[in-house]
């Protein structure tokens, strides 16, 4: 199958047990990125489309994963299960923060949006029909969040015509670490005429292959001396992950179906995903961790589809609920000890009976997602001249934060009201919500010429209420000290007024109680001219939108919504054997969600710049009998246009007061490389009454920015380019299947993300024994070579 990058045509969506025939012999790709099935050939919008087998073909089994085969994308992580994703360069350097900006990139399963306020879930990618990434803006379809583009995880349905499965085994070992194994399966059973149930289940025991080695540390306030004795582990970042799917497929007429999902997964984390860059570790793969670190992510998704037919109009009704709940543990212990250095910060933790106590510092937090969402749809015949789609969409996300900072055996007197041993506490309630009434119109002027025009007409309201912060005995300013009371005033300011009602449990008292909303509308127009059958060419102007939300520091304002437009040139070929697709864009960003850490290290969200964004995405795909070559690249160059000021203001002067110059005009976007680019070469054979294959791909990844702002990236440094190469070989007959492979072959140490734990005053200036304050830097490095062995059979 020819591979496309722009429509990167990569498998076909078509129930498994007919996907190898499909794969072979059609080079019909069917997606729904404009929410009705169509040919990829003939959507006029850029879209990567990866199907079933061919997912298991790259060795897909996570997000990241994926998107190492979609040039237009790049990820962030920060281990899984926080991994943050980016269309064609809109990037600003977002920390992903519980009270910070939304992701730039919608995630749907199926029908259902799953973004939370975080990022997206890290589905154990297994039993998907294909995964359509959408360059964005997607909003007019989308709406909030689509701003850069779409990620479309599409499950295979249950099939009534038959009873069939499959089952398999992995087997592997990870380069510098340990071994790991996949088990994974599905069964489709007819449950009557027209009705269908498909179970799906996975268990993925991942090898770590971080050390956590010996290290020790004395607090130069009092002297305390603190060991990681009962920690230091080799491979100590294991991970495991199972879940299930339960689809149901009902016919009720020739005109009507329903299908329900129920989807649930747990993955369990230990360790640190990042290498230590610093005196402390000699060699990569290493850190120095003083506390127990890791995550258990768990969820469950229920979702509804209605789908029918008024007269020779499509309905559907779709509605889902999402609740995700994430309990993280983290190491602190590196701000403690550098700000004790600094400032003789130790000497301010002592017990009850005024003994100074080891300040040693960690984290525990505990995250609970609610989302429910409604859309109702109705499109007109996809064969007439004159063609409609449009329809209602409500949704409400809610985001219950707590996250302890706790220091063992602290006096009462300055813990957190309520807690244990918390000197700090963060315990809110977010919500986001937002409605909108959506269409698009296409009509054919002629038999070549198409035009359509889109609009959505959105409203979000969004709201951050409860406590973050010190106790009453530790800071005289902050935490509970800036309680409200219920004439306006502060504890701070009147300690006899009555304080407002508590309105999260588990908070001491409530500090932050504000919301935010906005209405507006976002366009699209795009013109289509079909050459021949077999190619088009398109023009489009769309824009997205980014909802605004609540700076968790009562004194600061909202932030606003930051909107995207998109110029467009795109086309898609088929000559044959051969495949060319392209698309050369312009994206303006204007009132960019900047975030930065504030005081006290608060994160803080200002609307503060303009940004452009160029680039171009090409690819080609060829197939001749049993080859098949695909490759596919982007090249995205993306400035700030204006000076990045602290505090926004209509003359973008940096100068004014109160303000600072954060980056100077011209400054290139984070996080996403100027060029990224694969291939992938296929060879299919007989091997007697077998099939054989082998396969070699390569990716690369260039250099990018840690951070947006210069002095920064400075002290974090860029990350550098990395290149992989990923290996298969093997056989299959009708329903056995067996294959051998590696990936990251070269055992490449490829940098996604970097961060530093510090005190900003003296960031960056070294860990030694004569400047022990400058912070530990840590690299977020991709997965070592990976070896493994795959069997299925199929029945």
């Amino acid at each position: 199958m020819a591979a496309l990058l722009t429509s990167t045509a990569f498998g076909v969506a078509v129930p498994a047990m007919a996907q190898d025939a499909a794969d072979t012999d059609s080079d019909v790709i069917v997606v729904t990125a404009q929410k009705r099935e169509q040919n990829l050939q003939d959507v006029p919008i850029a879209i990567n489309a990866i199907g079933n087998e061919k997912l298991d073909q790259l060795q897909v089994s996570e997000l990241q994963d994926i998107i190492k085969f979609l040039p237009s994308v790049t990820i962030q992580q920060g281990g899984p299960g926080f991994a943050q994703v980016y269309f064609r360069g809109v990037a600003s350097g977002e920390n992903a923060n519980h009270s910070a900006s939304l992701p730039t990139v919608g995630t749907y399963l199926d029908e259902m949006p799953i973004t939370t306020i975080q990022g997206a879930l890290d589905l154990h990618a297994y039993d998907l029909a294909r995964v359509e990434a959408l360059a964005g803006p997607q909003g007019t379809l989308y709406g909030a969040s689509s701003m850069a583009g779409t990620l479309k995880l599409v499950t295979n349905a249950p099939d009534p015509s038959g009873f069939y499965g499959s089952a398999g085994v992995e087997l592997n070992t990870v380069a510098h670490g340990d071994f790991g194994s996949i088990y994974e399966g599905f069964v489709n059973v007819p449950i009557a005429e027209g009705a269908a149930a498909r179970l799906v289940g996975w268990y993925r025991d991942d090898g770590g292959y971080i050390d956590n080695i010996a290290g020790s540390r004395t607090y130069a306030s009092s002297g305390i001396r603190q060991s990681n004795a009962a920690l230091v582990e080799e491979n100590y970042n294991d991970a495991e992950t199972y879940g299930a799917r339960l689809a149901l497929g009902i016919d009720l007429d020739d005109n009507w179906t329903i299908k329900s999902t129920v989807m649930g997964q747990v993955q369990n984390t230990q360790g640190s995903y990042s290498q230590e860059r610093s005196g402390q570790t000699k060699k990569d793969l290493q850190t120095v961790q003083y506390n127990p670190e890791g995550s258990r992510d768990k969820w469950i998704q229920a979702a509804l589809t209605v789908e029918g037919t008024i007269g020779n109009w499509d309905v559907t009704a779709t509605g889902g609920h999402l609740r995700r709940k994430t309990e993280t543990q983290s190491d602190y212990s590196d701000y403690a000890y550098f700000y004790d250095a600094l400032s003789g910060y130790g000497a301010y933790f002592y017990d009850n009976a005024d003994n100074l106590v080891n300040p040693n510092q960690y984290i525990q937090g505990i995250d609970r997602y609610k989302r429910s969402f409604g859309e109702l749809r109705v499109a007109s015949p996809a064969d007439a001249p004159l063609r409609f789609i449009g329809g209602l969409f409500a949704q409400r996300q809610s985001h219950n934060i707590e996250q302890n900072y706790i220091i063992d055996n602290i006096a009462d007197s300055i813990t957190v009201t309520g807690t244990d041993s918390n000197i700090w506490l963060t315990k809110q309630l977010r919500v986001d919500r937002d409605y909108a009434a959506f269409g698009e119109l296409t009509y054919d002027l002629t038999e070549k010429l198409s035009l359509t025009g889109g609009l959505r007409y959105y409203k979000f309201d969004n709201s951050l209420q409860g406590f973050f912060g010190f106790s009453n005995g530790y800071s005289s300013k902050t935490g509970e000290a800036a309680c409200l009371n219920t004439n306006g005033t502060t504890r701070r300011a009147n300690p006899a007024g009555t304080p407002v009602p508590i309105i999260v449990d588990g908070s001491p008292c409530t500090n932050v109680d504000k919301s935010t909303s906005e209405t507006g509308f976002i366009h699209k127009l795009n013109a289509t001219y079909k050459l021949s059958d077999d190619a088009l060419v398109y023009a489009t102007w769309s824009r997205g939108f980014r909802p605004g939300g609540i700076n968790r520091r009562g004194t600061l304002p909202p932030y606003g919504s930051d909107k995207l437009d998109n110029y467009e040139l795109g086309w898609k070929t088929t000559f044959g054997a051969f495949r060319w697709n392209g698309a050369i864009f312009q994206k303006d960003w204007n009132n960019i969600q900047l975030s930065f850490l504030g005081a006290n290290g608060l994160t803080e969200i200002r609307n503060a710049g303009v940004a452009r964004i160029r680039g171009i995405e090409m690819d080609t795909g060829y197939r001749a009998g049993g080859f098949t070559l695909n490759a596919g690249f982007s090249y995205t160059d993306g400035e700030i246009r204006r000076d990045f000021c602290k505090i926004a203001n209509a003359t973008f002067d940096c100068t004014t007061a109160g303000n600072e110059l954060f980056a100077a005009a011209g400054s290139r976007l984070p996080v996403i490389a100027k060029f990224k680019g694969n291939a992938i070469a296929r060879y299919e054979f007989p091997v007697a009454d077998w099939d054989g294959h082998v396969q070699f791909a390569v990716n690369h990844t260039g250099g990018r920015r840690s951070d947006l702002r210069p002095a920064q990236n400075a002290i974090k440094g860029n990350l550098d380019a990395y290149t992989t190469a990923d290996f298969s070989i093997g056989v299959k007959s009708d329903i056995w299947a067996i294959e051998a492979f590696a990936t990251n072959l070269f055992d490449t140490r490829g940098v996604v993300n970097t961060g530093v734990q510090c005190v900003e005053t003296v960031c960056g200036t070294g860990v030694t024994a004569s400047t022990p304050t400058g912070g530990a830097f840590y690299d977020m490095v991709i997965k070592p070579r990976v070896i493994g062995l795959k069997f299925s059979r199929d029945f």
